[in-house]
């Protein structure tokens, strides 16, 4: 069974830090890019940020300078450092991944099931 699993959410004072991971596992054939996507109350799931497999990193404006993502190949895991959180940050942080589960098996995007993040003003 494929899953993505979030860990490192939790409540932090504004201009605090967080360090969210997320691990695939699982039969996986291959992982093209990984992202972090964040979802508020009331609003629509949108982008953080993006990782392909090579290392090219794609940014929401609103976290520019702030948030960096990277990624571990060999251990199937992709982090978001988040520096500087403001309360407009609140959110639950979802994983994201295109994963191939064969040569031949079309890639698929799959979900964390989430992690909160609160930041308190």
């Amino acid at each position: 069974q494929v899953q993505l699993v979030e860990s490192g959410g939790g409540l932090v004072q504004a201009g605090g830090s967080l360090r969210l991971s997320c691990a695939a596992s699982g039969s996986i054939f291959s992982i093209g890019s990984m992202g972090w996507y964040r979802q508020a109350p009331g609003k629509q799931r949108e982008l953080v940020a993006a990782i392909t497999s090579g290392g090219s990193t794609n940014y929401a404006d609103s976290v520019k300078g702030r948030f960096t993502i990277s990624r571990d190949n060999a251990k199937n895991k992709v982090y978001l450092q988040m520096n500087s959180l403001k309360p407009e940050d609140t959110a639950v942080y979802y994983c994201n991944a295109g994963l191939m589960l064969g040569p031949r098996a079309p890639g698929a995007d799959y979900w964390g099931q989430g992690t909160q993040v609160t930041v308190s003003s």
